[in-house]
């Protein structure tokens, strides 16, 4: 057995490491299925606080989440944004076509 250890033992550890990489990885994936993304235009007055207040219940994310986040792929820095930016946000999927009514109602 110890012979076989011995031949063996990078292969078996590989093998091992493998799989928990992969295990981890479709952890991951199987998370972000969850999310969808909606562009808002931002209004005169609004803040990336205020926007992670406002769609609070659409997502899972804390308001400190949602705003790092938003900064990362929308390119913003400093959280400076200006009225008629548009704005891709995370919202959960089962709550985007909510998301998509109450917009249209407000504008």
């Amino acid at each position: 057995m110890k012979k076989l250890w011995n031949q063996y033992s990078y292969a078996i550890i590989l093998f091992v490491l493998s799989f928990f990489t992969a295990f981890i990885l479709i952890n991951q994936l199987g998370e972000s299925e969850n999310i969808n993304y909606i562009k808002i235009t931002v209004n005169d007055g609004d803040t990336l606080w205020q926007i992670a207040e406002d769609f609070s219940m659409n997502h899972e994310l804390t308001a400190i989440e949602f705003i790092s986040w938003v900064e990362r792929n929308n390119g913003i820095s400093g959280e400076r944004i200006f009225p008629g930016d548009e704005l891709v946000i995370p919202v959960l999927k089962d709550h985007s076509s909510k998301v998509h009514t109450e917009l249209a109602s407000s504008q």
